[in-house]
């Protein structure tokens, strides 16, 4: 069985970085964007449309018992939305299937269970959460401190509503993962060789 490592991340605690610098240090593949593509290709619907959707994961805007409440005109967002993280499954686990592997973030944890990946978690404290983005994400420059701290909370917030959705599972919990990642004023690319050194 191929070697299967995910990836759950806080936002702005480096699990991104952590992720990609692991799969070059073991010369593996790396999978986060990339499944973006293939859902937008084998869906017909545009890359940025499928990261909207992935990044608000706006199926929680809808009632659990759609289907009763509006059941005379189904709802064709709801549907897209199923679509696509359906379709997002097939992907993640046919990548699994290919080759040795790191997979960031979408649940691939549990998606991949049969695989019986080594799942890592990084989180990191606020105020290193809060520098890192500044640091490596151009965009959360011009935020205030107050926005980036709201930002980073509500990210955090939908990545945990979005995992106990999918897998009825808690976010972070220690018990669903093999390595907990505390990057809290750690420089990843200085960790990353260490952490290559248990799948070596």
């Amino acid at each position: 069985m191929n070697q299967i490592i995910t990836i759950g991340r806080e936002f702005g605690s480096g699990g991104r970085e952590l992720g990609r610098r692991l799969s070059e240090a073991l010369g593996i593949a790396y999978y986060d964007q990339e499944i973006v593509s293939e859902i937008a290709k084998r869906t017909e619907l545009s890359e940025q449309y499928v990261r909207e959707v992935e990044e608000h994961h706006s199926i929680f805007s809808y009632p659990i018992h759609i289907g009763q409440t509006f059941s005379i005109q189904p709802n064709i967002m709801l549907e897209q939305h199923a679509k696509i993280y359906a379709e997002q499954s097939r992907i993640i686990e046919e990548m699994a299937s290919k080759s040795d592997c790191v997979i960031v973030g979408r649940c691939a944890d549990v998606v991949l269970a049969d695989f019986k990946p080594f799942r890592i978690f990084v989180y990191a404290d606020l105020p290193s959460k809060m520098a890192r983005c500044r640091e490596k994400v151009p965009g959360e420059r011009h935020l205030s401190d107050r926005e980036l701290r709201q930002k980073i909370l509500s990210v955090d917030k939908s990545r945990a509503k979005y995992y106990a959705f999918l897998t009825g599972r808690n976010w972070g919990d220690k018990l669903n993962f093999d390595l907990c990642v505390n990057t809290t004023q750690l420089v990843i690319k200085e960790i990353v060789p260490v952490l290559a050194k248990l799948f070596a």
